[in-house]
C-alpha cells in the first residue's frame, strides 16, 4: 500500500478509543483499560496483527457475554513457586496480568515463579506479559493455545491456534531481548491485515481446504483453509513446528485443565460457548544463578549484532530490535500508521456502540 493509504493515529488516542470501546459493550472500566493498554502496545511495537484489528471481536464477545466483563481470577493451588489459576472466562489481558504479576512476586521471593491458568481468552500479543517481568529485571516466560486455525503436518483440518512463545530477558542500559513468535509461519492476525490491504499473502503462510499452500487469504479467513506450522511442509521442517504446537499445547492447557486444541471454540464465531484457554506465565530471577547475567547478555547480543551482514543494508537483528525501531519511529511522528480501510471498519464500530470516532493526525 502507498504512503498515502495509512492515517496515523496518536497512542494515547487509540487506547482512548479502545478503552471506550469496551467500556460501552459491556466491560468494567479495569477490564476494559487492561485489554486497551495490550492492543495499543502491539501496535506501537509493530506487532499489528494482535492490535487494534481484533478489536471487533472482544467487542463482539463482551456484547454477547461470552467473555465475563468483571470479576476475579481465582487461584485454586498455591505453593512457594508454583499457581493453578482459574481465569473465570475473563478477559485474556486481566487473566494474564494476574497470573504474571503473581509469578513476578513468587520470582523475587523463591527464584522463580510458575503459573498456569485455565478458564482465559484470548490475550492478545505475549510478549505484554514478558515485559512485565522485564520491568522488574526477571526473565519472563508466556505461552498460550487458541482457537484453531492450524493445520498440523500431514493433516487437512484445524487442529491448534497459532501457539506462540514469547521470552523476554534484561541486559544493562535497558537493552533486552524479547522474543514473541507464533509456532505457526506467520500469525494469523498477519493474515487478516493482508486481507484489509486487498493483498496476498506469500507462499507458505497458510493452506487451502484441500491441504495446498495458497496465496488468498480469504482462503483461511472464510473458508476451510489453514495456517501451516513454523518451518511450512514437511520437506522444509514443518514437523519441527508441529512439535513446537504440541509442547505449547501440553505447558498450557494440559497442564491447567484447560480446552486443548481442536475441542476449542472457533475464533470469530458467534457462540455462547466459552473459550477455556489455557496459558503459563514464568519469571525466574537471574540473580539466583550465574553472576553478571545482564552484562553476559549484552555481550553476547552484541556480538550477534556485530555478525557480518549477507546484505550490507539490512544488518543482524536480534528478538526486540524491530519493535525498538518501530517505537522510536511512532515517537518520532507523533502516532501509529494504520490503514485507512481499517480506520474506516473501527470507525464504524464505533458507531455501532456509540464512541466517539477515532481521531487521526491532519
Amino acid at each position: 500500500m502507498a504512503a498515502s493509504d495509512y492515517l496515523r493515529v496518536p497512542k494515547q488516542e487509540v487506547l482512548r478509543f479502545c478503552h471506550e470501546c469496551m467500556t460501552m459493550a459491556g466491560a468494567s472500566a479495569d477490564h476494559g483499560r487492561q485489554l486497551a493498554e495490550v492492543l495499543t502496545e502491539a501496535d506501537y511495537r509493530g506487532h499489528f496483527s494482535h492490535g487494534i484489528n481484533r478489536l471487533h471481536t472482544y467487542v463482539r464477545e463482551i456484547q454477547m457475554n461470552t467473555t465475563c466483563g468483571d470479576g476475579c481470577p481465582e487461584i485454586l493451588k498455591d505453593t512457594v513457586t508454583t499457581a493453578w489459576v482459574d481465569g473465570k472466562n475473563l478477559l485474556g489481558p486481566v487473566v494474564g496480568n494476574f497470573c504474571m504479576d503473581l509469578a513476578i512476586k513468587k520470582a523475587k521471593e523463591a527464584g522463580i515463579g510458575w503459573v498456569v491458568a485455565k478458564g482465559s481468552n484470548h490475550y492478545g500479543m505475549a510478549g505484554w506479559y514478558t515485559l512485565r517481568a522485564l520491568e522488574h529485571r526477571l526473565l519472563g516466560i508466556s505461552m498460550t493455545n487458541s482457537s484453531p486455525i492450524t493445520a498440523i503436518t500431514r493433516a487437512k483440518s484445524k487442529a491448534f491456534g497459532t501457539n506462540p512463545i514469547s521470552l523476554a530477558a534484561p541486559a544493562i542500559d535497558g537493552d533486552s531481548l524479547v522474543l514473541d513468535m507464533a509456532t505457526t509461519t506467520v500469525s494469523f492476525g498477519k493474515v487478516e491485515i493482508q486481507n484489509h490491504k486487498n493483498e496476498p499473502i506469500p507462499l507458505g503462510w497458510g493452506q487451502d481446504a484441500e491441504g495446498h499452500l495458497t496465496t488468498d487469504p480469504k482462503d483461511l479467513i472464510y473458508r476451510e483453509g489453514a495456517l501451516v506450522p513454523l518451518g511450512g511442509p514437511e520437506i522444509s521442517g514443518g514437523y519441527k513446528g508441529t512439535g513446537l504446537l504440541i509442547m505449547v499445547e501440553i505447558l498450557t492447557s494440559v497442564l491447567s485443565g484447560g480446552n486443548v486444541g481442536p475441542n476449542i471454540r472457533r475464533w470469530n464465531v458467534n457462540t455462547s460457548e466459552e473459550a477455556n484457554l489455557g496459558q503459563l506465565f514464568a519469571a525466574i530471577n537471574p540473580e539466583c544463578f550465574s553472576p553478571n547475567f545482564e552484562d553476559n547478555l549484552e555481550d553476547f547480543l552484541s556480538t550477534l549484532r556485530g555478525l557480518d551482514p549477507s546484505n550490507p543494508d539490512e544488518p543482524v537483528l536480534v528478538a526486540g530490535d524491530r519493535a525498538s525501531r518501530h517505537m522510536k519511529m511512532v515517537d518520532e511522528e507523533g502516532g501509529i500508521p494504520y490503514p485507512r480501510n481499517l480506520l474506516t471498519s473501527l470507525n464504524q464500530l464505533a458507531r455501532e456502540v456509540g464512541v466517539p470516532p477515532m481521531e487521526a493526525l491532519k
